[in-house]
């Protein structure tokens, strides 16, 4: 997504159901109480074949409306007649209601007991979790924490997450060319891989002492051209872009050496080309006794990931907000509506700002999390 990680956890608005979190509140006149036997006609009329008459989508992927504030409904309504939600059946059905038809649907819908879900006792797994116990499989070589003590072996520790994710994908499609890290991973899914890449992402990067090799007095001056895209000192605020600071400096020699003959990049080879072994020997050495820290702070939990949605999601209706209940919420639904805020496919700025870093395994699990949440 080329975001920096480091801070993307520090809160999201998780805005969901027929449009999410709207950035315009609704005027006094569309937020009129309206009449629930009035809606329900107009529910059974156009609304049960997807929502169902008691407020439950009837099918993966379709919001509940069962309980959801009134005025969330009702702004979501006036999105799709006002033309500013592209969904051609809600466009159509919204066209021909008047302002009392849509107060009287949502009231309807809003006054509906909220959708049951099955119980369960079973502790859903955070992304952090979930990276870690996959991480298991790393730790011969990388380390537990991910600060490898094998020359040669790059450290993951602090690293960040798309760049781990991007690199595994190499090793699987033989760009680069490991044949024990081409058979790492290969049954894992995307999802699982971004669960590892943000478990290493979040561990301390050990202190190197200066190796044997090289001087990182004499590397400082040439490392001018790689502050550009790895950042100063190496530590890298691009999530795409690993950072080079405390890393194992005979790998960072071998990676460099690479782009001579195997590695595609473009930039990369044109710069190696120019440089002596000696060179990289001193930009290796420069660069691995610089500080790191973590790209990125996982909470441990999912409940601790969404702690920042409830100050908002789970707050008193407030006149002034168009919030969401998000607890008890379809699952796809969830998913799919968070991707767009962030893919720039819904209209808010507000949302599409917090949803930008996440990626799908953050997503996944937050949708996971609230839709096995009993609704209040």
């Amino acid at each position: 997504m080329g975001f920096p990680m480091k801070n993307f956890v520090l809160g999201i608005a998780l805005s969901v159901m027929l449009i999410g979190c709207t950035d315009k509140g609704t005027s006094t006149a569309k937020s009129a109480a309206g009449d629930v036997g009035a809606g329900k006609v107009i529910a059974e009329r156009d609304c049960k074949a997807c929502h169902g008459l008691d407020g439950r989508g009837v099918a993966p992927g379709i919001p509940h409306l069962a309980a959801q504030r009134v005025r969330f409904l009702l702004a979501s309504l006036y999105e799709y007649k006002d033309g500013r939600r592209t969904h051609a059946a809600l466009k159509g059905m919204a066209e021909n209601m008047s302002d009392a038809d849509l107060r009287n649907v949502a009231a309807y819908y809003a006054s509906q007991l909220p959708v049951a879900i099955a119980s369960s006792d079973v502790k859903q797994s955070s992304p952090y979790e979930q990276g870690k116990a996959l991480a298991a499989e790393c730790a011969k070589c990388h380390g537990a924490d991910g600060n490898s003590k094998i020359p040669g072996t790059p450290s993951l520790a602090g690293q960040q997450p798309h760049y781990l994710v991007a690199a595994i994908r190499e090793y699987h499609s033989g760009e680069r060319k490991v044949a024990v890290m081409k058979s790492m991973l290969q049954s894992s899914d995307v999802i699982a891989i971004e669960n590892l890449a943000l478990y290493f992402s979040a561990q301390i990067p050990a202190q190197r002492i200066a190796p044997a090799r090289g001087d990182p007095a004499a590397g400082e001056p040439a490392t001018a051209m790689c502050g550009g895209c790895h950042g100063p000192r190496g530590v890298s605020n691009d999530a795409s872009t690993p950072s080079l600071a405390g890393q194992d400096p005979v790998y960072l020699i071998n990676a460099a050496k690479a782009y001579r003959t195997t590695r595609q990049n473009w930039a990369m080879q044109r710069y190696v080309a120019a440089l002596s072994d000696k060179d990289l020997e001193n930009i290796a050495a420069f660069y691995a006794v610089q500080k790191s820290s973590p790209a990125s702070q996982m909470p441990g939990t999912n409940q601790d990931l969404a702690e920042k949605c409830n100050r908002c999601h789970d707050a008193e209706d407030n006149p002034a907000i168009v919030m969401p209940k998000l607890r008890g919420q379809d699952k796809d639904y969830l998913i799919m509506a968070l991707r767009a805020y962030r893919d720039g496919k819904r209209e808010s700025s507000m949302m599409h700002n917090m949803s930008y870093p996440y990626n799908n395994a953050i997503i996944e699990s937050l949708a996971s999390w609230y839709a096995s949440q009993p609704a209040k």
